[in-house]
């Protein structure tokens, strides 16, 4: 008799173990296991009581991609079990933010296994178990943006980041300002979908999709390429140089490179240094990037010049701020250094940058008393001329340019 009641508890077992139909106490489910990584890793069991822990158990299921589980369930009669789990499905699909980002449905049945009350519970994804795996875990919104940097590097097609402490954030407008600013490991700037799950709570999963025209491997060779251009570029100044010498030397390194073509390239600094195409865009990100890797203060300027839009940079040499403008000093044949007194044909948020030269400002129509008593110079308006590197390490300011 013994023997007889052992054989049907090992069975017992083996039918709640195996995912195979089960009828205990006339009451059947069914448990049908995820094979992906074997039946045992997804097949779990676990002992809950009352309303939290079997939410918890249900969330603790979904971040860990599992498909079904058996949670016994103490505490809590029948009729109140089906609140809870109503309940708890609800707030796993909705709220919590790998359920709301992965959860298709969540469907259950109720048992009993030797006087305990015993839950299925089967998972539908509409993500992978790997895209679930592959979330970036962050404690704080720079971690998450660190993430987000690391994917645009590896040329990913996007990432998920579950934030444990969101914050309102324009993505696309980080993706853009990341590849501005690094153009050594940004080969193109990818067009960026944003979904954010669930829409309301302190903790939430971002996911960013990138979309480029240009393929992964393609994108890599040309890092391979442009990497080592950035470095050489570092070493072309000396740190006993002074900084007018160096903005200088870097001048001449990227604009003595090409013959330039003046077009607009999705690819723009692998364009620029490999082929010599591209826009007052491409040059002022570049320029911008070498100059701050050899430690020089180099950023760029959005805005307008004569009506169409155009790029350019401001540099602070011995701590005195001139705008640069590489297209129109290759124009000119030699770098020009500009005070605001020298961009009436420019339009720009200027109060967002330092003054620049003698901290003249006023609304771009400089007075002609106040200009600098310097003979006129002309730029080129073909096609641009050899640069040369002038001596001096500061040109004189032009009074009136023609810009083409």
């Amino acid at each position: 008799m013994k023997k007889c009641v052992l054989i049907l508890i090992v069975l017992a077992i083996l039918m709640t173990f195996c995912g195979c139909d089960m009828w205990t106490d006339g009451t059947y489910y069914s448990v049908t296991p995820h094979r992906e990584d074997g039946a045992e890793a997804n097949q779990e069991t676990e002992e809950v009581s009352g309303y939290t822990q079997l939410q918890e158990a249900i969330a603790e299921m979904v971040n860990a991609g599992r498909e079904s589980g058996i949670l016994y369930v103490s505490g809590t009669d029948a009729e109140r079990l089906d609140i809870f789990m109503d309940m708890a499905i609800n707030h796993t699909k909705t709220r919590d933010p790998i359920g709301a980002y992965a959860v298709e449905a969540i469907t259950y049945e109720v048992g009993n296994n030797a006087g305990r009350i015993a839950v299925a519970v089967k998972i539908e994804y509409n993500r992978s178990r790997s895209e679930i795996l592959r979330i970036k875990r962050t404690q704080s919104a720079e971690q998450a943006h660190q993430e987000i940097y690391t994917a645009l590097q590896k040329c990913e097609a996007g990432v998920a980041v579950l934030m444990e402490d969101y914050t309102a954030t324009d993505f696309v407008h980080l993706v853009q300002d990341y590849a501005d600013k690094n153009p050594d490991v940004c080969m193109e700037t990818p067009q960026v979908t944003v979904s954010i799950y669930p829409d309301i709570g302190s903790k939430r999963v971002v996911e960013l999709t990138f979309t480029y025209q240009t393929s992964r491997e393609t994108l890599r060779i040309m890092q391979n390429y442009v990497q080592p251009v950035f470095s050489a570029a570092s070493l072309n100044v000396s740190g006993e140089e002074s900084e007018s010498t160096k903005y200088a030397r870097m001048y001449a390194f990227l604009m003595e490179r090409n013959d330039y073509r003046v077009e607009t390239s999705l690819t723009p600094s692998y364009s620029l240094l490999r082929h010599g195409v591209g826009d007052s865009k491409a040059f002022a990100v570049v320029y911008s990037a070498m100059c701050r890797r050899a430690g020089l203060d180099c950023q760029t300027v959005s805005g307008t010049r004569d009506g169409n839009p155009w790029v350019w940079n401001i540099i602070c040499e011995d701590g005195v701020y001139y705008y640069v403008d590489l297209l129109r000093s290759e124009a000119a044949g030699t770098m020009l250094r500009l005070t605001e007194a020298n961009m009436s044909s420019y339009v720009w948020d200027y109060s967002a940058y330092p003054e620049t030269g003698t901290g003249y400002r006023e609304n771009k129509e400089p007075e002609k008393e106040k200009e600098p008593e310097q003979p006129a110079e002309t730029e080129a308006a073909t096609e641009p001329s050899e640069p040369t590197v002038p001596a001096e390490t500061t040109e004189p300011e032009p009074t009136e340019e023609t810009v083409p």
